[in-house]
């Protein structure tokens, strides 16, 4: 048995075997072949494998996501059965002498590039299916065995170097039983998913690729941070009654579910939460969600080979909206770009993604891309009670030039005699400091600020959240973030407005005091942590939590804040 410890990123105990999460080489040499008749076979051989794979994910795909997912992969089967794709490429195995491996990249890539180049988007759409179905033939032909984060099915913990959102976007929680990574933290995107399908995390371990094998059963303990690789007996059994307990605390929690969030003294506060798909609301349901405070629309994006088109969306948006059942839903518009990529977009590489063409940036320049949105959540906003943010706003001709948008779509609609409603609130994320410190003018037009605290501190402290060596800089209870948040809750306040905070500090239980007491209206979280929250703050006393914020922001430091908390309110 082997012990690693990690950063807890997600509550839980998980016990399953381990899927290794890699992802293949595939730089290929040419190599001249003796024998191409040979080497055609063994193309061909490679082609029926891969059919016979394509034709048991759709199957299962079909009968597990229905026909919408499924659809992705009959298209791999026709391009696997396109003879202008085959034909050439065993003409060239033929007429070259070369390796087949060699001959389909080539071949294939030539066809990526003539989709790539080509006007219609459907056409250029192609381009990403011929890469997925090129890479499935030369796993059989390079002997490299991969199976995708889609393809999981059984009882596993996924062990991988990061994973990223579309590999996160992809992770049936059925059989996926949580995850360990060598490098992350609590703000990463994937511990942030971790959250949102609610199974445990952990990350940051540095080695655990290394020193994990497929097979190895794996203790995942989302409490602590740590993992257990191959545990004795005893282990299991002591791990198996830790799990047994959470569950227990969890069930005590769950008495509070259909309980309003009140402190000690009075004060109602609204605890809602996080989401990236549809079928986190059942979570939000479960944990006693008062409201949706974040829809990640991305995740919509992500996991596919084409932009979502308005039915798409608008179905997702309907389904989320009734199922909330009036109450709130805050929907954040596309944010791609930092670390949340969309390959078939093929945006310029950037030396600064975090600081580059991202979310409003990206939206406002393919307003294509973003007036889909716009109608679908418009079209939607009749279902429910739908609030939309913008994301990543740096000034106030970002938000005029989105809201000017809206505006005009929500007029065409009308013009076609859609139905839109006339009670959608339209708000802004603040996450860039020009932001927060104008939020006094903000707030003269928005109806309501939502505090993206990840990246706030991020730019705020200029350490970037996903580098583990300025990681002691993400500092959520620092004086300077803690006055910032207060700039904003004043500049809401002060025009009717209200404020929430949809970054991982709302759900933070050393954050959740200083946060009562600088007068946060709503706190939403991953759905996990609304119970905890709720029952820690039925036991604050609002009033002692403003004196408490007050002495916070007159401190110099981090942890002379948290000693603060530690010593008067927990």
């Amino acid at each position: 048995m082997s012990k690693l410890t990690g950063i807890a990123a997600s509550a839980g105990i998980a016990i399953a075997r381990a899927f290794i999460l890699e992802h293949p080489d595939y730089s290929i040499a040419r190599k001249t072949i003796a024998d191409p008749e040979a080497e055609v076979a063994k193309l061909e051989a490679a082609l029926e494998k891969s059919r016979a794979e394509l034709q048991a994910i759709k199957e299962r795909t079909l009968a597990e996501l229905g026909e919408k997912k499924a659809e992705i992969f009959e298209s791999h089967l026709l391009i696997l059965d396109d003879p202008e794709l085959i034909s050439p490429v065993a003409d060239k195995i033929r007429e070259e002498s070369v390796n087949a491996d060699y001959a389909l990249q080539e071949v294939a890539g030539q066809f990526v590039t003539m989709f790539e180049n080509m006007k219609s988007a459907y056409l250029q759409e192609r381009a990403s299916d011929m890469r997925d179905v090129t890479k499935r033939v030369l796993n059989h032909l390079l002997g490299i065995t991969y199976i995708s984060p889609a393809e999981i099915s059984e009882e596993v913990i996924v062990i991988a170097e990061d994973l990223t959102p579309s590999d996160t976007a992809q992770l049936n929680r059925n059989y996926v039983k949580g995850f360990t990574t060598n490098i992350g933290g609590r703000t990463s995107h994937s511990a942030i998913m971790a959250r949102s399908l609610e199974i445990p995390a952990v990350v940051g371990t540095k080695t655990v690729l290394s020193e994990v094998k497929a097979g190895d059963l794996v203790i995942i303990d989302g409490l602590n941070g740590d993992v257990l690789v191959n545990p004795s007996d005893a282990e299991i059994a002591e791990y198996t009654a830790k799990r047994e307990a959470y569950q227990r605390q969890i069930a005590e929690w769950r008495k509070l579910r259909d309980e309003p969030t009140v402190s000690a003294d009075g004060k109602h506060v609204e605890l809602a939460a996080n989401i990236g798909t549809p079928n986190d609301v059942a979570g939000v349901i479960e944990n006693g969600g008062e409201g949706v405070g974040l829809y990640r629309t991305e995740f919509l994006y992500m996991g596919r080979d084409k932009l979502p088109s308005e039915e798409v969306q608008y179905n997702a948006y309907r389904t989320v909206l009734e199922n909330m059942n009036g109450k709130p839903v805050v929907v954040r518009t596309l944010d791609i770009g930092g670390d949340k990529e969309l390959p078939y977009l093929d945006l310029p590489k950037e030396m600064n993604p975090f600081l580059g063409f991202r979310a409003i940036r990206l939206c406002l320049d393919r307003q294509d891309i973003f007036r889909t949105q716009l109608r679908a959540l418009l079209r939607a906003s009749v279902h429910g009670n739908l609030r939309i943010m913008f994301p990543m706003i740096a000034t106030l001709a970002e938000f005029r030039a989105a809201r000017d948008l809206l505006l005009e779509e929500k007029a065409k609609l009308k013009a076609e005699g859609q139905e839109v409603s006339d009670q959608i609130q339209l708000g802004i994320m603040v996450e860039i400091p020009s932001t927060a410190v104008l939020a006094d003018q903000f707030a003269k037009e928005v109806d309501f600020f939502s505090i993206g605290t990840n990246d706030l501190i991020q730019y705020t402290m200029a350490a970037d959240r996903m580098n583990e060596r300025v990681s002691y800089l993400y500092q959520p209870y620092n004086p300077a973030i803690l006055r910032l948040i207060k700039n904003v809750i004043d500049a809401a306040h002060a025009e009717g407005k209200w404020t929430g905070m949809c970054g991982e500090m709302a759900g933070d239980s050393t954050a959740i005091p200083l946060l009562l007491g600088l007068g946060l209206d709503e706190f939403s979280m991953s759905a996990t942590s609304i119970l905890p929250a709720r029952s820690q703050i039925s036991k604050l006393s609002a009033a002692e939590m403003k004196e408490l914020a007050a002495k916070a922001l007159q401190m110099g430091t981090a942890e002379e804040v948290a000693a603060l908390v530690q010593r008067t309110a927990q």
